[in-house]
């Protein structure tokens, strides 16, 4: 059998419709310069960016960015807040929309090439340091690493690397009132039913952050959730001095937090 018919059936076995691979991963697959050169000059690999390439005529949509990043680059950015609810079915929205914004957590920047591969899909970057309200040491992010999770998706042999629920929803509540308007904060602690007390409790106690500390328990205290009963509030500081979080709302004088009124 020719040689050049041989690396294309390897090609179509390694390289899935789809995803992205790197010519070092290509060159660590048994290909030669050569023989990827000859394959970019065939057409059978397209380049998206120097060095980074797809099988020629396949549609790259934003999980197999989010994959390649995590696996081919070993980026810390973690599918969170808004988008890694939805993924997980607890948020409103259908996840692979056009024009859809991915929410990002980590402490590596995004690529800007990545942002120009798939029309309509706005990859957006959020701190960890913003969110838990200190630079976190090595120790840190391995204790929030521990609230990720692994979910499958096609064309994705490992699945995506994603916010568990519990640290999800405090992302999402970092992001109120500016990004995240409180109803939608609300629905969205309205859908989490089954959370982990322990999880929580790890969580709200690695977050110095105090606004998201009494978002959450305020939205927590409203909805009665059972799970609720079992957090140690005696160890999870909330701060002084009053919040702004629902501009003109009225102040809850037990979280000293501004919420709509019809909330009150």
């Amino acid at each position: 059998m020719p040689l050049d018919v041989n690396r294309r059936k390897e090609l179509l076995r390694l390289v899935q419709e789809g995803s992205l691979v790197t010519r070092s991963w290509l060159k660590d697959q048994h290909f030669s310069i050569n023989a990827i050169d000859n394959l970019v000059k065939s057409r059978q690999l397209e380049t998206v960016k120097g060095g980074i390439y797809k099988r020629d005529g396949t549609e790259i949509r934003w999980p197999a960015l989010v994959y390649f990043l995590q696996q081919q680059k070993s980026s810390d950015l973690t599918i969170g807040g808004l988008t890694a609810l939805e993924l997980q079915q607890l948020g409103h929205y259908i996840p692979l929309n056009e024009h859809l914004t991915i929410h990002l957590y980590g402490t590596e920047s995004i690529p800007q090439w990545v942002h120009r591969v798939v029309p309509g899909i706005r990859f957006q970057k959020h701190s960890i340091t913003d969110l838990l309200g200190y630079q976190p040491d090595d120790l840190t992010r391995k204790q929030l690493d521990k609230f990720t999770k692994t979910v499958n998706w096609s064309s994705t042999p490992e699945g995506l690397t994603m916010s568990t629920p519990e640290r999800a929803i405090l992302e999402v509540l970092n992001e109120v009132p500016d990004k995240i308007g409180f109803e939608h904060a609300y629905e969205l602690m309205q859908g989490l039913t089954s959370l982990s007390p322990n999880a929580l409790q790890q969580l709200l106690e690695l977050c110095h952050n105090f606004k998201v500390r009494r978002l959450f328990f305020w939205f927590a205290d409203r909805l009665n959730y059972t799970w609720l009963n079992r957090i140690d509030r005696s160890k999870i500081e909330l701060g002084s001095g009053n919040r702004v979080v629902a501009k003109g709302g009225k102040l809850d004088k037990k979280y000293l937090i501004t919420v709509p009124e019809n909330y009150e």
